[in-house]
C-alpha cells in the first residue's frame, strides 16, 4: 500500500482542488435539482435565477458541497439524452462558478462525457449513482482528472430498481461492491473516493435500515461515507407521509446516520441538517469528555 493511501486512511481528508476537506467532522452536500420530475423538488430550480438563489441559501445555511443533478433518478424515471443533460447543467454550472468563486460543485451524472465537460468547466467532484456500471469510461475519466468521486451502489436501473429489489445479504453485497470497485479505481491511480450505499436504489425497506445501522461495516479502508436519505420513501413508508411532509423524519434519520458514523449528509434542507450535525457533535463531545461534567 502506498504512502498516499496510508495518509488518506489515517486523516480521512480529500483534496477538492479549492479546499482540502476533513471528514472527521460531518460535511453537508446540498442538492440542487435542475430536473422537472425529481421526486421532491422537480422544476423548482430549473431557471438560472432560482438556481442561484437556492445555492446561496444552501451555502449560507452551511453547505460544504453543492450537488447539481439534471437527470431524475427517482424510481421509475426514464433517461434523457446526453445533450439535454448538458443543456440543463452547463448554464447553471457556469453562473454558479461566476457568482460563487470558492464554491465546491459536484455533478450528479453517470455519463463520462458529461463528467468530462463539467470538470473542464470547473466542477470539483462527480457523484455517480451507477458506481461506474452505466458507462465503462467513467472510472478512466475520473482517474484522468484525479478529482473526488462518489461511488454509489445501485441494483438495477432507475427504471426497474424497485421492481425486484435486493432483499437479503445487503451488507455483504454492498461491501463486496465497494471493495471490488475501490481496487479498480486504485489501480487507475484514484484514491479520492467517497462511498454511498445507495439508499432506495434497488433495496427493500428493511435493507435500507440495515444499511443505516451498519454504515461503519461497509466503510472499506475507512473511506468517507455519504448518506443520501433526504425525504425518501424509507421515511414515508413508515410514517405514511409524502416527500413534502418528510422533513421531521429526515432529521430523525440524519441523527441516526450521524451516530452511526456518516461523514457526509446529502440533503434538500441544509439548515436543518446543520442543526442535527451541531447537536450530535455536542452530544458526542460531551459524552467523550464526561469527566468534565459535575453531577
Amino acid at each position: 500500500m502506498s504512502n498516499k493511501n496510508s495518509t488518506f486512511r489515517k486523516t480521512m481528508t480529500i483534496n477538492f482542488g479549492k479546499v482540502i476537506m476533513d471528514f472527521s467532522t460531518c460535511k453537508i452536500m446540498g442538492i440542487l435539482n435542475l430536473t422537472p420530475d425529481s421526486f421532491f423538488d422537480g422544476g423548482k430550480f430549473s431557471s438560472i435565477d432560482r438556481a442561484i438563489k437556492q445555492t446561496e441559501r444552501m451555502l449560507l445555511g452551511g453547505a460544504d458541497i453543492i450537488d447539481i443533478g439534471a437527470v431524475s433518478t427517482r424510481p421509475g424515471a426514464f433517461q434523457i439524452t446526453e445533450r439535454e443533460e448538458l443543456d440543463r447543467l452547463l448554464p447553471v454550472l457556469k453562473k454558479l462558478i461566476k457568482y460563487f468563486p470558492e464554491i465546491i460543485i459536484s455533478i450528479d451524472t453517470y455519463r463520462s462525457k458529461v463528467a468530462k465537460i463539467c470538470i473542464e468547466e470547473g466542477a470539483s467532484c462527480i457523484n455517480d449513482i451507477s458506481g461506474g456500471q452505466f458507462d465503462n469510461e467513467m472510472f478512466k475519466t475520473i482517474a484522468h482528472y484525479d478529482i473526488p468521486y462518489v461511488l454509489m451502489h445501485i441494483y438495477g436501473t432507475p427504471e426497474n430498481m424497485q421492481k425486484h429489489p435486493i432483499s437479503n445479504d445487503i451488507i455483504k453485497t454492498v461491501s463486496s461492491f465497494f471493495t471490488e470497485n475501490i481496487k479498480r479505481l486504485n489501480s487507475l491511480g484514484l484514491n479520492k473516493i467517497i462511498l454511498d450505499p445507495g439508499f432506495g436504489f434497488g433495496k427493500t425497506l428493511e435493507c435500507n435500515y440495515k444499511l443505516l445501522h451498519n454504515l461503519k461495516k461497509i466503510s472499506s479502508d475507512n473511506y468517507p461515507i455519504l448518506t443520501g436519505i433526504s425525504r425518501k420513501s424509507m421515511i414515508n413508508k413508515i410514517l405514511n407521509t409524502n416527500p413534502e411532509e418528510a422533513l421531521n423524519g429526515t432529521t430523525i434519520l440524519h441523527t441516526i446516520a450521524l451516530l452511526n458514523g456518516t461523514n457526509i449528509l446529502r440533503v434538500h434542507d441544509v439548515k436543518e441538517a446543520k442543526q442535527a450535525i451541531d447537536i450530535v457533535s455536542y452530544y458526542t463531545n460531551i459524552n467523550h469528555n464526561s469527566s468534565l461534567c459535575i453531577d
